[in-house]
């Protein structure tokens, strides 16, 4: 079968694949090697930031952390924070460099990129969006 098309193994994913979905489905703001920081629509004509990291190898397994910013943590009522944070089914809060956020981490080996990355990524935004506007009835992330 000389001309075979090789399919990539089933259950592994690579960074370059995540990187490369992103890039075709988002406005990428941001990126390096290890991390992009792109924008989604969510409703109305509001817009969410979201970062998605390669982690490094924990025991040999990598791992893709989703993030996105709720404000700036000075500027919240950070137990209100927490509060809300603890309703959505993905994710955890999080404090990084003054920002709070909302953030998820899946393991890269075995990730369905449409299933597995763009279900807690789309839930994770949409969440992060509506706390954004509930806390500071604006939208600069």
């Amino acid at each position: 079968m000389g001309n075979a098309v090789r399919e990539a193994e089933p259950g592994v994913t690579s960074w370059v694949e995540v990187i490369n979905y992103v890039r075709l489905r988002y406005e990428v703001l941001e990126e390096s090697d290890a991390w992009l920081r792109f924008r989604l629509a969510t409703d109305g004509e509001r817009t969410q930031q979201v970062s998605v990291h390669h982690l490094p190898d924990l025991d040999g397994t990598a791992w893709v952390e989703i993030s996105s910013p709720v404000g700036r943590a000075a500027d919240l009522d950070l137990s209100r924070f927490l509060e809300l944070a603890g309703e959505p089914q993905v994710g955890g809060a999080a404090v990084v460099d003054g920002l709070a956020l909302l953030k998820h981490v899946v393991p890269l080996e075995d990730l369905s990129v449409r299933e597995e990355f763009e279900r807690p990524l789309a839930l994770l935004v949409g969440r992060a969006d509506a706390m954004e506007h509930q806390l500071t009835s604006g939208d600069q992330f």
